[in-house]
Protein backbone atom coordinates (compact mmCIF):
# COMPACT_ATOMS: atom_id res chain seq x y z
CA UNK A 1 0.00 0.00 0.00
CA UNK A 2 1.34 3.32 -0.90
CA UNK A 3 2.02 6.06 1.59
CA UNK A 4 -0.80 8.26 0.06
CA UNK A 5 -3.27 5.42 0.17
CA UNK A 6 -2.25 5.08 4.52
CA UNK A 7 -2.73 8.50 4.92
CA UNK A 8 -6.15 8.71 3.14
CA UNK A 9 -7.33 5.40 5.61
CA UNK A 10 -5.92 6.85 8.83
CA UNK A 11 -7.83 10.12 8.01
CA UNK A 12 -11.12 7.75 6.98
CA UNK A 13 -10.95 6.16 10.57
CA UNK A 14 -10.26 9.14 12.35
CA UNK A 15 -13.00 11.20 10.61
CA UNK A 16 -15.16 7.66 11.45
CA UNK A 17 -14.30 7.79 15.34
CA UNK A 18 -15.17 11.83 15.37
CA UNK A 19 -18.59 10.89 13.89
CA UNK A 20 -19.37 7.99 16.00
CA UNK A 21 -18.47 10.09 19.19
CA UNK A 22 -20.38 13.00 18.37
CA UNK A 23 -23.84 10.70 17.82
CA UNK A 24 -22.51 9.36 21.31
CA UNK A 25 -22.67 12.83 22.63
CA UNK A 26 -25.80 13.37 20.46
CA UNK A 27 -27.64 10.52 22.39
CA UNK A 28 -26.24 11.48 25.64
CA UNK A 29 -27.31 15.65 25.85
CA UNK A 30 -30.98 14.03 24.72
CA UNK A 31 -31.22 11.34 27.14
CA UNK A 32 -30.16 12.97 30.53
CA UNK A 33 -32.04 15.70 32.43
CA UNK A 34 -31.33 19.25 32.35
CA UNK A 35 -29.78 20.51 36.04
CA UNK A 36 -32.39 22.63 37.61
CA UNK A 37 -30.82 26.52 37.62
CA UNK A 38 -29.25 27.61 40.13
CA UNK A 39 -30.44 30.45 42.34
CA UNK A 40 -30.10 31.96 45.73
CA UNK A 41 -32.58 32.57 48.15
CA UNK A 42 -32.72 36.07 49.17
CA UNK A 43 -34.99 37.32 46.58
CA UNK A 44 -37.46 35.09 47.11
CA UNK A 45 -40.67 34.96 49.21
CA UNK A 46 -44.15 33.60 49.56
CA UNK A 47 -47.73 34.90 49.33
CA UNK A 48 -50.69 32.97 51.39
CA UNK A 49 -53.66 32.19 49.11
CA UNK A 50 -56.12 32.27 51.74
CA UNK A 51 -59.42 30.49 50.36
CA UNK A 52 -57.34 27.49 48.89
CA UNK A 53 -54.33 26.71 51.00
CA UNK A 54 -51.70 27.24 48.99
CA UNK A 55 -48.72 28.96 49.02
CA UNK A 56 -47.30 31.61 45.36
CA UNK A 57 -43.38 31.58 45.13
CA UNK A 58 -42.21 34.42 44.50
CA UNK A 59 -39.14 36.28 43.03
CA UNK A 60 -38.78 40.36 44.25
CA UNK A 61 -36.11 41.30 41.61
CA UNK A 62 -38.28 40.00 38.94
CA UNK A 63 -41.78 41.10 40.52
CA UNK A 64 -42.46 37.49 39.51
CA UNK A 65 -44.24 34.21 40.64
CA UNK A 66 -41.54 31.38 40.17
CA UNK A 67 -44.21 28.29 41.79
CA UNK A 68 -46.55 27.28 43.59
CA UNK A 69 -47.18 25.04 46.66
CA UNK A 70 -50.49 23.26 47.46
CA UNK A 71 -52.22 21.29 50.80
CA UNK A 72 -51.67 23.84 53.10
CA UNK A 73 -55.14 23.23 54.78
CA UNK A 74 -56.80 26.29 56.25
CA UNK A 75 -54.86 29.33 55.42
CA UNK A 76 -57.67 31.84 56.72
CA UNK A 77 -55.38 32.97 59.42
CA UNK A 78 -51.85 32.25 58.54
CA UNK A 79 -48.15 33.49 59.61
CA UNK A 80 -44.64 32.26 58.46
CA UNK A 81 -41.44 31.88 58.73
CA UNK A 82 -37.87 31.06 57.19
CA UNK A 83 -34.75 28.68 58.29
CA UNK A 84 -31.74 30.94 58.46
CA UNK A 85 -30.38 30.08 54.78
CA UNK A 86 -34.02 31.05 53.59
CA UNK A 87 -34.43 28.18 52.20
CA UNK A 88 -37.51 26.96 54.12
CA UNK A 89 -40.30 28.57 54.93
CA UNK A 90 -42.30 27.45 58.27
CA UNK A 91 -45.84 28.03 57.31
CA UNK A 92 -48.77 27.80 60.70
CA UNK A 93 -52.10 27.82 59.72
CA UNK A 94 -55.96 27.99 61.32
CA UNK A 95 -56.64 24.69 61.67
CA UNK A 96 -53.59 24.15 63.89
CA UNK A 97 -51.26 22.46 61.26
CA UNK A 98 -47.14 23.34 61.06
CA UNK A 99 -46.03 22.52 57.70
CA UNK A 100 -42.36 23.02 56.22
CA UNK A 101 -41.75 23.97 52.98
CA UNK A 102 -38.59 24.00 50.56
CA UNK A 103 -39.17 26.89 48.47
CA UNK A 104 -36.52 25.84 46.06
CA UNK A 105 -37.69 22.51 45.50
CA UNK A 106 -40.68 23.91 45.56
CA UNK A 107 -42.39 21.16 47.56
CA UNK A 108 -43.62 20.28 51.47
CA UNK A 109 -40.97 17.98 53.14
CA UNK A 110 -42.80 17.89 56.91
CA UNK A 111 -46.66 18.64 58.09
CA UNK A 112 -48.18 18.11 61.45
CA UNK A 113 -51.14 18.52 62.95
CA UNK A 114 -50.14 20.46 66.02
CA UNK A 115 -53.20 21.95 67.72
CA UNK A 116 -56.82 22.41 67.29
CA UNK A 117 -56.37 26.46 66.51
CA UNK A 118 -52.89 27.59 65.81
CA UNK A 119 -52.31 31.57 64.88
CA UNK A 120 -48.38 31.60 64.32
CA UNK A 121 -45.13 30.55 65.11
CA UNK A 122 -41.59 31.98 65.64
CA UNK A 123 -37.97 30.60 65.42
CA UNK A 124 -34.85 30.39 67.32
CA UNK A 125 -31.88 32.43 66.90
CA UNK A 126 -29.89 29.33 66.01
CA UNK A 127 -32.11 28.24 63.54
CA UNK A 128 -32.84 24.69 65.26
CA UNK A 129 -36.05 24.97 67.01
CA UNK A 130 -39.35 26.23 66.04
CA UNK A 131 -42.08 27.25 68.31
CA UNK A 132 -46.24 27.40 67.44
CA UNK A 133 -48.35 29.68 69.96
CA UNK A 134 -51.75 28.39 69.88
CA UNK A 135 -55.38 29.07 70.72
CA UNK A 136 -56.79 25.89 71.26
CA UNK A 137 -55.24 24.00 73.20
CA UNK A 138 -53.85 27.36 74.64
CA UNK A 139 -50.29 27.36 74.95
CA UNK A 140 -46.56 26.54 72.61
CA UNK A 141 -45.00 23.71 71.26
CA UNK A 142 -41.16 23.21 70.31
CA UNK A 143 -40.47 21.46 67.60
CA UNK A 144 -37.22 20.41 65.79
CA UNK A 145 -36.38 22.57 62.91
CA UNK A 146 -34.85 19.67 60.72
CA UNK A 147 -37.80 16.80 61.41
CA UNK A 148 -40.74 18.78 62.93
CA UNK A 149 -40.51 16.17 65.57
CA UNK A 150 -42.04 17.33 69.10
CA UNK A 151 -40.01 18.32 71.68
CA UNK A 152 -41.81 19.90 73.94
CA UNK A 153 -45.13 21.01 74.80
CA UNK A 154 -45.97 24.21 77.14
CA UNK A 155 -49.53 24.89 78.13
CA UNK A 156 -50.59 28.38 79.33
CA UNK A 157 -52.37 26.99 82.34
CA UNK A 158 -54.18 30.10 84.14
CA UNK A 159 -55.07 29.92 88.33
CA UNK A 160 -58.44 28.34 87.29
CA UNK A 161 -56.95 25.22 85.75
CA UNK A 162 -58.10 26.98 81.98
CA UNK A 163 -56.09 27.24 79.06
CA UNK A 164 -55.38 30.85 78.08
CA UNK A 165 -54.82 31.86 74.22
CA UNK A 166 -51.46 32.82 73.23
CA UNK A 167 -50.44 35.85 71.06
CA UNK A 168 -47.43 37.84 70.69
CA UNK A 169 -44.94 35.38 70.05
CA UNK A 170 -41.57 36.29 69.28
CA UNK A 171 -37.79 34.60 69.40
CA UNK A 172 -35.22 36.30 71.56
CA UNK A 173 -31.28 35.26 72.32
CA UNK A 174 -30.27 32.44 73.13
CA UNK A 175 -33.43 30.15 72.40
CA UNK A 176 -35.46 32.10 74.42
CA UNK A 177 -39.18 32.91 73.18
CA UNK A 178 -41.53 35.63 74.59
CA UNK A 179 -45.46 36.02 74.37
CA UNK A 180 -49.04 37.16 75.48
CA UNK A 181 -51.88 35.07 77.36
CA UNK A 182 -55.10 36.56 76.41
CA UNK A 183 -57.48 35.18 78.71
CA UNK A 184 -54.74 35.87 81.41
CA UNK A 185 -53.04 38.89 81.18
CA UNK A 186 -49.99 37.88 81.27
CA UNK A 187 -46.67 38.10 79.84
CA UNK A 188 -44.17 34.88 79.58
CA UNK A 189 -40.79 34.01 78.33
CA UNK A 190 -39.55 30.46 77.66
CA UNK A 191 -36.14 29.36 77.95
CA UNK A 192 -35.55 26.73 75.43
CA UNK A 193 -31.90 26.04 76.08
CA UNK A 194 -33.19 22.37 76.93
CA UNK A 195 -36.08 22.13 73.94
CA UNK A 196 -37.05 18.99 76.25
CA UNK A 197 -37.35 20.82 79.55
CA UNK A 198 -38.16 24.76 78.88
CA UNK A 199 -38.00 26.92 81.91
CA UNK A 200 -41.21 29.57 81.68
CA UNK A 201 -40.55 32.95 83.76
CA UNK A 202 -44.38 33.95 83.92
CA UNK A 203 -44.95 37.99 84.39
CA UNK A 204 -48.93 38.95 85.71
CA UNK A 205 -51.47 41.46 85.34
CA UNK A 206 -50.25 43.21 82.44
CA UNK A 207 -53.54 44.79 81.55
CA UNK A 208 -56.81 43.68 79.57
CA UNK A 209 -56.85 41.33 76.89
CA UNK A 210 -53.31 41.41 75.22
CA UNK A 211 -54.23 40.92 71.44
CA UNK A 212 -50.45 41.18 69.68
CA UNK A 213 -46.99 42.47 70.34
CA UNK A 214 -44.53 43.66 68.83
CA UNK A 215 -39.91 43.81 69.28
CA UNK A 216 -37.96 45.99 68.80
CA UNK A 217 -35.11 45.49 66.03
CA UNK A 218 -32.53 45.15 68.42
CA UNK A 219 -34.63 42.58 70.91
CA UNK A 220 -34.96 44.93 73.78
CA UNK A 221 -38.26 46.29 73.99
CA UNK A 222 -41.39 43.94 73.77
CA UNK A 223 -44.71 45.94 74.47
CA UNK A 224 -48.00 44.32 73.98
CA UNK A 225 -51.07 46.19 72.89
CA UNK A 226 -54.26 45.68 75.17
CA UNK A 227 -57.63 45.13 73.73
CA UNK A 228 -59.39 45.48 77.28
CA UNK A 229 -58.05 48.54 77.62
CA UNK A 230 -56.29 51.48 76.56
CA UNK A 231 -52.33 51.39 76.72
CA UNK A 232 -49.87 49.25 76.14
CA UNK A 233 -47.49 46.51 78.25
CA UNK A 234 -44.05 46.58 77.75
CA UNK A 235 -41.33 44.62 78.92
CA UNK A 236 -37.21 46.04 78.65
CA UNK A 237 -36.17 42.34 78.37
CA UNK A 238 -32.07 43.76 78.77
CA UNK A 239 -33.23 44.42 82.47
CA UNK A 240 -31.93 42.41 85.05
CA UNK A 241 -34.93 42.27 86.69
CA UNK A 242 -37.71 41.68 84.04
CA UNK A 243 -40.92 43.76 84.77
CA UNK A 244 -43.91 45.16 82.82
CA UNK A 245 -44.65 48.98 82.22
CA UNK A 246 -47.60 50.33 81.21
CA UNK A 247 -47.38 53.11 78.53
CA UNK A 248 -49.53 55.37 76.59
CA UNK A 249 -52.61 54.43 79.41
CA UNK A 250 -55.92 56.40 78.77
CA UNK A 251 -54.95 57.48 75.36
CA UNK A 252 -58.36 57.45 74.00
CA UNK A 253 -59.69 58.61 77.74
CA UNK A 254 -63.22 60.63 77.80
CA UNK A 255 -63.87 60.23 74.02
CA UNK A 256 -66.57 57.68 72.65
CA UNK A 257 -64.84 54.58 71.45
CA UNK A 258 -66.21 53.53 67.94
CA UNK A 259 -67.13 49.99 67.62
CA UNK A 260 -62.90 47.98 66.20
CA UNK A 261 -64.22 46.07 62.88
CA UNK A 262 -60.65 44.52 63.04
CA UNK A 263 -57.70 43.94 65.57
CA UNK A 264 -54.71 45.91 64.71
CA UNK A 265 -51.84 44.27 64.12
CA UNK A 266 -48.37 45.33 66.13
CA UNK A 267 -45.82 42.99 64.30
CA UNK A 268 -45.32 45.46 61.74
CA UNK A 269 -43.13 47.63 64.27
CA UNK A 270 -43.20 50.91 62.76
CA UNK A 271 -39.93 52.59 64.16
CA UNK A 272 -38.44 55.62 62.65
CA UNK A 273 -35.42 57.67 64.41
CA UNK A 274 -36.62 58.02 68.15
CA UNK A 275 -40.11 57.46 67.16
CA UNK A 276 -42.32 54.71 67.02
CA UNK A 277 -45.87 54.91 64.74
CA UNK A 278 -48.34 52.68 66.62
CA UNK A 279 -52.17 51.86 65.34
CA UNK A 280 -54.93 53.45 68.05
CA UNK A 281 -57.53 50.25 68.71
CA UNK A 282 -60.38 51.69 67.28
CA UNK A 283 -59.56 54.94 66.36
CA UNK A 284 -58.73 56.34 62.92
CA UNK A 285 -55.29 57.60 64.22
CA UNK A 286 -51.69 56.71 64.58
CA UNK A 287 -50.00 57.29 67.34
CA UNK A 288 -46.36 58.76 67.67
CA UNK A 289 -44.23 57.35 70.60
CA UNK A 290 -40.94 58.82 71.39
CA UNK A 291 -39.07 55.66 72.15
CA UNK A 292 -36.40 56.95 74.44
CA UNK A 293 -39.36 58.30 77.37
CA UNK A 294 -42.26 55.81 75.77
CA UNK A 295 -44.84 58.80 75.91
CA UNK A 296 -46.87 59.41 73.63
CA UNK A 297 -45.60 62.98 71.40
CA UNK A 298 -48.30 63.11 68.70
CA UNK A 299 -51.01 61.70 67.05
CA UNK A 300 -51.63 61.56 63.07
CA UNK A 301 -54.87 61.40 61.60
CA UNK A 302 -56.03 58.64 58.88
CA UNK A 303 -58.60 57.51 56.75
CA UNK A 304 -60.10 54.57 58.86
CA UNK A 305 -59.18 52.24 61.71
CA UNK A 306 -55.21 51.44 61.11
CA UNK A 307 -54.55 47.41 61.14
CA UNK A 308 -50.93 47.26 59.91
CA UNK A 309 -48.06 50.53 60.61
CA UNK A 310 -45.12 49.09 58.29
CA UNK A 311 -41.92 51.28 58.55
CA UNK A 312 -39.73 51.50 55.24
CA UNK A 313 -36.55 50.07 56.22
CA UNK A 314 -34.39 53.36 56.11
CA UNK A 315 -37.61 54.53 58.26
CA UNK A 316 -38.28 57.44 56.02
CA UNK A 317 -41.62 56.88 55.20
CA UNK A 318 -44.31 54.37 57.27
CA UNK A 319 -47.32 52.86 55.07
CA UNK A 320 -50.93 52.34 56.73
CA UNK A 321 -53.56 50.03 56.00
CA UNK A 322 -56.77 49.59 57.32
CA UNK A 323 -60.40 47.96 58.40
CA UNK A 324 -63.75 47.48 56.79
CA UNK A 325 -64.99 49.83 55.66
CA UNK A 326 -61.84 51.85 54.25
CA UNK A 327 -59.65 48.82 53.49
CA UNK A 328 -59.21 49.39 49.86
CA UNK A 329 -56.71 51.95 50.72
CA UNK A 330 -53.58 52.84 51.51
CA UNK A 331 -51.90 56.23 53.18
CA UNK A 332 -48.21 57.06 53.33
CA UNK A 333 -46.66 59.27 56.06
CA UNK A 334 -43.44 61.35 56.01
CA UNK A 335 -42.05 60.79 59.00
CA UNK A 336 -39.48 64.02 58.93
CA UNK A 337 -42.82 65.64 58.98
CA UNK A 338 -45.49 63.42 60.32
CA UNK A 339 -47.89 64.16 57.22
CA UNK A 340 -49.66 62.31 54.88
CA UNK A 341 -48.02 62.40 51.83
CA UNK A 342 -50.20 59.76 49.75
CA UNK A 343 -53.12 57.97 49.42
CA UNK A 344 -53.44 54.72 47.56
CA UNK A 345 -56.33 52.76 46.49
CA UNK A 346 -53.70 49.20 45.03
CA UNK A 347 -57.44 46.71 45.03
CA UNK A 348 -60.07 45.86 47.27
CA UNK A 349 -59.79 44.40 50.58
CA UNK A 350 -55.89 45.05 51.15
CA UNK A 351 -54.73 42.40 53.68
CA UNK A 352 -51.25 42.99 53.89
CA UNK A 353 -47.93 44.56 53.06
CA UNK A 354 -44.58 43.60 52.52
CA UNK A 355 -41.38 45.80 52.08
CA UNK A 356 -38.22 44.72 49.80
CA UNK A 357 -35.19 44.06 51.56
CA UNK A 358 -33.64 47.52 50.98
CA UNK A 359 -37.52 49.30 50.64
CA UNK A 360 -37.32 50.41 47.25
CA UNK A 361 -40.61 48.57 46.36
CA UNK A 362 -43.61 47.36 48.09
CA UNK A 363 -45.92 44.37 48.06
CA UNK A 364 -49.50 44.74 48.93
CA UNK A 365 -52.08 41.90 48.74
CA UNK A 366 -55.33 42.66 47.48
CA UNK A 367 -57.72 39.71 48.70
CA UNK A 368 -61.16 40.70 46.66
CA UNK A 369 -58.93 41.73 43.44
CA UNK A 370 -57.06 38.83 43.49
CA UNK A 371 -54.05 40.18 43.07
CA UNK A 372 -50.93 41.42 44.55
CA UNK A 373 -49.88 44.54 43.32
CA UNK A 374 -45.85 46.58 43.50
CA UNK A 375 -45.14 49.89 44.02
CA UNK A 376 -42.24 51.86 43.77
CA UNK A 377 -41.78 52.89 47.23
CA UNK A 378 -40.41 56.88 46.07
CA UNK A 379 -42.92 57.55 43.56
CA UNK A 380 -45.76 55.37 44.33
CA UNK A 381 -46.29 53.77 41.01
CA UNK A 382 -47.06 50.61 39.88
CA UNK A 383 -44.40 48.59 38.97
CA UNK A 384 -46.02 45.06 38.82
CA UNK A 385 -49.41 43.24 39.46
CA UNK A 386 -49.60 39.56 39.64
CA UNK A 387 -52.48 37.33 39.82
CA UNK A 388 -52.66 35.41 43.09
CA UNK A 389 -56.49 33.88 44.25
CA UNK A 390 -57.16 35.68 47.53
CA UNK A 391 -53.93 36.74 48.56
CA UNK A 392 -53.12 37.67 52.10
CA UNK A 393 -50.22 37.57 54.30
CA UNK A 394 -46.65 38.41 52.15
CA UNK A 395 -43.06 37.40 53.26
CA UNK A 396 -39.86 37.85 52.09
CA UNK A 397 -37.12 35.64 53.32
CA UNK A 398 -35.10 38.74 54.36
CA UNK A 399 -37.25 37.75 57.49
CA UNK A 400 -34.77 35.32 58.32
CA UNK A 401 -31.97 37.88 59.12
CA UNK A 402 -34.72 39.85 61.44
CA UNK A 403 -35.46 39.11 65.33
CA UNK A 404 -39.07 39.33 66.16
CA UNK A 405 -39.93 38.23 62.65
Amino acid sequence: MSTLHRRALLSLTAGAGLLAAGCANTTSTATTPAAPALQGTGDLGVVIERALGALTLVNTSTRQAIGRVEGLGDLSHASVVFSRDGRYAFVFGRDGAATRVDILAQKITHRVMQAGNSIGGAISDDGRLVVAQNYTPGGIKVFDAATLELLADVPATMPNGQRSRVVGLADLPQRRFVYSLFDAGAICIADCSDPRQPKVTTLPNIGKQPYDALLSPNGRTYIAGLFGEDGLAMVDMWAPKLQVRRILGGYGRGEQPLPVYKMPHLRGWAIAGQHAYLPAVGRHEVLVVDTTTWEEVGRIPVAGQPVFVMARPDGRQVWVNFSVPDYHRVQVIDTPSQTIIDTLEPGKAVLHMEFTPRGESVWISCRDSHQVQVYDTHTRQLQASLKVDAPSGIFFTARAQRMGF
